[in-house]
Parts: C-alpha cells; structure tokens; sequence
C-alpha cells in the first residue's frame, strides 16, 4: 500500500511506480541512498535530451528493470518526477534532521539567510532546488541539504542574487508605491495601467503592486486609492456591464471604465449568462415512464448497453475547428 502523503502530479507513471516500490519495500538506508542517487542524477540532466527510464532506474536502484520498458521522457519531466522521488522517498524514510550528515535548513532559516519570502522558497523549488522531509523534534517538516542549497545557488546565482534584491516590502516602500499610485489615478489611470507602469518603474513585479494596492485599500478605505474596485460589484453593475457587453462594447473598454480586470469582466458575463440560462422555461417531452412507481430506478439507472457499435456522424462543411474538435 502506498504512503498517503505521496504526490499524485507525477508525469511519468513508471517513475511514481519506482517510488512506490521504494517506498514500500526499501529499508532506510537504501531510500536516503536512493534520494542521494536521484538528486546527484538531477544534477546531470540536460533539459533538451531524452531519457528512457530503464537509465534513470538504474542510475537511482542501481538495478536494471527485470523486463523492458519502454518509456521515454524529456530531460524537463525526468526533472520534473525525481525532484518528487527524492521528497516521497525521504518522507518515508523518517529520517531525523541531526542524523542527515549536514546541516539541513527549514523554509523559514533560507528565508532569513537569503532575505526573500517563503513564497521565492517555494517557487525555487519548482525552479529545481531539491527538497526533502525530515523529523524536527518529533514532527515532519520539509528541510534542505546545505549542498542542495549550494548546488542550487550554483547554477542560479542570478535568480538568486535577484530574489534577495527583491525582497519584502519596506513600510517607506509601500507608501511611496501608494503615494505614486494615488497621483496616476487622480491623473486618470485605470488600476491595470497604474500597476503596469508602477511596476516598470519601481522595478517590482506586477503583482506585487496590485497586492500592495490592493490591501491598502482594503485596510484604509477611506483613503482608497480605487476605492470604487475595493469591493464587490453590486447586482444593477453587473446588469450594466452584460447589457454594454451584448450591445457591442469590448471587454478591454469595460474593464477601463470599470476598474476591473478582463479575467473578471469575463467572470462576471459569464455569471449573467448562467442566470439567463436558469430564468429560462426547463419543458420536457411527456412519457407515460415518468409516472410508474419504479420510474427512479429506471431513468437514473445505468445506461444500457448500445445495440451496436456507434455509427460515427459525418461532420458538416464549415464547422469551426473548436466544434469538429468535440
């Protein structure tokens, strides 16, 4: 039986397989060797080349599949599926942080030494740096090799060096973000062009600047600077934006007048179509079936069995790619 806690996004089946077996069956020592093995051999793929995973198996066990198999995967996904391995594994081998052979860092000591969120942490992790559970005092908790920390620095010492420049928020950095924003919006500017521009010139990410605005305005509405989209749309809004959207009005111009972005222009059109839909009459073609006592079982039983195989339609001339694709 597989551990519960084990990841289910793999993209190769044969290498969650492999962990599974490691998980299993391997003692202690063979899984902290094969979290080793794997993590060496994430060190060496080349993102560009192709792998069979009767190489990758054996370059982790040090055995060869008993029969072939002939899967094949990209250097990306075999990435990809060991950085799982070695955390499944190492979460299953118990094994207490002091008895790793090195030191080993939470999220939140790398946080403190390269001065960045645990959000950078977690998106270096996705971005290649190896992690791993541990036993701290008694409790699992996802810890870091120094050399998976060294290695990782290695190879990324700009993303890194970048991450530490840009790292939180200083109290004076916010006000200043809030004071240039509040001047392009009295200027005229519509949240999504003032959190563009901000951004360009404040050297921050975009969404860094809409969620320093944003919890601004939600903290101190009486000095919003866009306070009309620190809340939710009120039903007679909603209504207008539909109507201006069926009358020609394109969603780029409506997320302007409205201070919203497109994805929640399109939310919104979507809700009101959905409550179109259910004001419509639901009619129904009448069967004497309907009125039986044992009607339930037979309308929402299984389906039955076709007669024959489906006969496959012929599609109709001109039929948009995203239909003849259904």
């Amino acid at each position: 039986m597989e551990i519960q806690n084990m990841h289910r996004d793999y993209i190769n089946s044969t290498i969650r397989e492999l962990c599974d077996q490691q998980v299993r069956y391997a003692p202690r020592e063979k899984k902290v060797e094969q979290a080793n093995r794997a993590e060496r051999l994430l060190a060496e793929l080349d993102p560009k080349r192709t792998y069979t995973y009767e190489y990758l198996c054996y370059r982790i066990t040090d055995f060869r599949p008993d029969s072939p198999v002939a899967a094949k995967m990209s250097g990306d996904d075999a990435k990809h599926d060991l950085r799982l391995f070695v955390e499944d594994v190492s979460d299953a081998a118990n094994l207490p942080a002091d008895a790793a052979g090195e030191k080993v860092l939470t999220i939140e000591e790398l946080s403190k030494q390269f001065k960045v969120s645990t959000k950078t942490i977690s998106r270096w992790r996705q971005q290649g740096l190896v992690s791993r559970r541990f036993m701290f005092d008694g409790r699992k908790r996802l810890g870091f090799l120094q050399s998976s920390v060294d290695r990782f620095v290695k190879k990324n010492e700009q993303r890194v060096s970048r991450g530490a420049r840009f790292s939180q928020l200083s109290e004076d950095e916010r006000l200043n973000i809030v004071d240039r924003a509040r001047r392009l919006a009295r200027a005229g500017g519509q949240p999504a062009e003032v959190t563009r521009r901000l951004a360009e010139r404040m050297g921050r990410s975009v969404e860094t600047i809409r969620y320093t605005l944003k919890a601004f305005d939600v903290e101190h509405p009486e000095l919003a600077v866009f306070p009309e989209n620190s809340g939710p749309l009120s039903d007679e809004t909603k209504r207008r934006i539909d109507q201006q959207y069926r009358r020609g009005v394109s969603v780029d111009a409506l997320a302007k007048e409205y201070g919203r972005t497109k994805t929640s222009i399109y939310r919104i059109l979507n809700e009101m179509r959905a409550a179109r839909i259910m004001e419509l009459p639901l009619d129904y073609i009448d069967n004497d079936l309907f009125r039986k006592a044992n009607a339930d079982a037979v309308c929402l039983g299984e389906m039955p069995e076709a007669p024959g195989p489906a006969k496959k339609g012929r599609l109709p001339t001109g039929l948009p790619p995203y239909l003849a694709s259904l």
